[in-house]
């Protein structure tokens, strides 16, 4: 019997409506994909012949079992049920709205709610079983679409006819404190939520646009923290060499890549590590994503006066052994950050910037002097994420020109591609993975920096010292046939 990681798949709510939810329940089963005219269904009991004659009956369609955990199975119920739920509200919603048409007295706030908490309360369900990072809610002329942010892709979930959307709109409003009367400005908001045992962190952003306010939800586990840097995918090569930087007593140790990269898990995980009770360790962040036992976590808070600078200035005088400060966004806070560095303080933080070396030049466009990158820095760490290929449908084939030029090889070479199937949604990925450049600034580096070496010198030196480039570790990754060229190619800067 096949086992199946149901974390890893999408089913379609067409699938999922061919068993009903508590039948799916009662055997602990649930309808995955059709493929070859059979009903591929995940079972916590392959073997229980009563549940498989049961399924024949109700669903008239021949059944191959696959082997799922309960815990897995149970979770896939919640979700893909749930969309159910949706669509209920949805029509719920549309009869609400004939109804109230139909006595003229239709407006934002006199619309039945109802359907419209079920419906904010479905979409949000859906997307944290679905590990989605964010929810997007799009107004076009007609419809609103639902889209949810997976595996740092949008993938279209529902859409809702614009008419029922002001309803939907005005719960997510009145849950995140936003001003429901105000539509001309964009406005921040949040929610706290515990579900399925679970605390969650929904940051709320709302954006007026030609259709109507667009909403995006960001969301953020606030369930213990576990990661490990072998969960990070880093390397032993790259580990080592992390374990150079922050074992120091001082020193500034910088985390960078686009949004979304993963810069925030991993810096909690090294101060996971770093977090001893001899240690004094505060962090002042926006927002505060995973809540850490023993480390002093401050929350920005612009309108007050509490930034990143302001902060970071009163952090210094509670006699603290290492600071997280969430991202150095400006001269003031990389001066202070830099001052407290010099002064004894192990400093850890976050930048975007392309890759490990570029940071030096962004530091020194931000104001601050070659000789204080050079004293200050101790390491720096560039990553991205890669989504992983399929392993049930990727294709293995030769290696064009082209590619074996982007991999930097000689021919022949045989390759994956993504291709799709039922169990990756049609998308050829599943998961994500993360690549790692460790860059430990050493004396040759410093001196270079101090000198004003622009950033080629700086990799060629760190290269030397044994830094493996994102475009490298990517490349190694093709070549293990765990991504593809083109995933290569969209998320890691190719130099020519």
């Amino acid at each position: 019997v096949e086992r199946i990681n149901l974390k890893n798949i999408y089913i379609d709510s067409e699938v999922a409506r061919l068993i009903p939810k508590e039948v799916a329940k009662k055997y602990t089963v649930i309808p995955v994909y059709i493929q070859d005219g059979m009903l591929h269904v995940a079972m916590s009991d392959p073997r229980n012949m009563n549940a498989l004659d049961d399924l024949r009956v109700i669903t008239q369609q021949p059944i191959r079992s696959m082997i799922a955990s309960p815990s897995e199975i149970e979770e896939a119920i919640e979700i893909y049920y749930s969309q159910q739920i949706s669509e209920r509200a949805i029509e719920d919603l549309k009869r609400d709205w004939t109804v109230e048409v139909q006595s003229g007295s239709a407006d934002d706030s006199d619309i039945q709610n109802a359907p419209a908490v079920r419906l904010a309360n479905s979409i949000i369900t859906q997307a944290t079983a679905l590990r989605a990072s964010d929810i997007h809610l799009e107004p076009f002329e007609e419809t609103v679409m639902v889209r949810f942010r997976i595996d740092g892709s949008l993938t279209e979930t529902m859409s809702i006819p614009q008419n029922l959307y002001p309803a939907v709109l005005t719960r997510f409003k009145v849950i995140s404190g936003i001003n429901i009367a105000e539509k001309r400005i964009p406005q921040d908001g949040r929610i706290e939520m515990s579900i399925s045992g679970k605390n969650y962190d929904f940051r709320v952003s709302t954006l007026p646009t030609v259709f109507g306010e667009k909403i995006v939800i960001r969301i953020l586990d606030r369930t213990s923290f576990l990661f490990t840097r072998e969960k990070l995918g880093f390397t032993k090569k790259n580990s080592e060499l992390l374990d150079k930087i922050i074992k120091k007593t001082n020193g500034i140790v910088l985390v960078t890549g686009p949004t979304g990269s993963g810069k925030s898990t991993t810096l909690y995980t090294v101060l996971r590590e770093l977090n001893t009770p001899d240690l004094n360790i505060v962090t002042i962040e926006d927002p505060v994503e995973y809540m850490l036992y023993g480390i002093n976590q401050v929350q920005v808070n612009t309108k007050a006066g509490l930034t990143f600078a302001a902060g970071l200035r009163s952090i210094l005088r509670q006699d603290p052994d290492i600071v997280m400060i969430g991202e150095i966004r400006d001269e003031e806070t990389a001066q202070i950050a830099v001052r407290a560095s010099i002064t004894g303080h192990l400093v850890l933080s976050t930048l975007h910037t392309n890759d490990a070396p570029s940071s030096v030049a962004r530091l020194i466009d931000m104001g601050l002097e070659p000789f204080l990158v050079a004293e200050s820095l101790s390491g720096i760490v560039a990553q991205r994420l890669v989504r992983r290929l399929c392993n049930s449908c990727k294709k293995k084939a030769e290696a064009t020109a082209a590619e074996l030029e982007l991999l930097g090889a000689d021919g022949p070479y045989e390759i994956y591609h993504h291709t799709g199937c039922p169990k990756c949604n049609g998308t050829g990925y599943a998961g994500r993975i993360a690549i790692h450049e460790v860059m430990h600034i050493n004396r040759p580096l410093r001196d270079a920096i101090q000198n004003g070496s622009g950033t080629e010198i700086l990799r060629d030196i760190a290269g030397n010292n044994g830094m493996t480039t994102l475009i490298d570790s990517c490349r190694q990754l093709v070549i293990d046939g765990m991504t593809s060229i083109n995933e290569m190619v969209k998320t890691v800067y190719v130099r020519d």
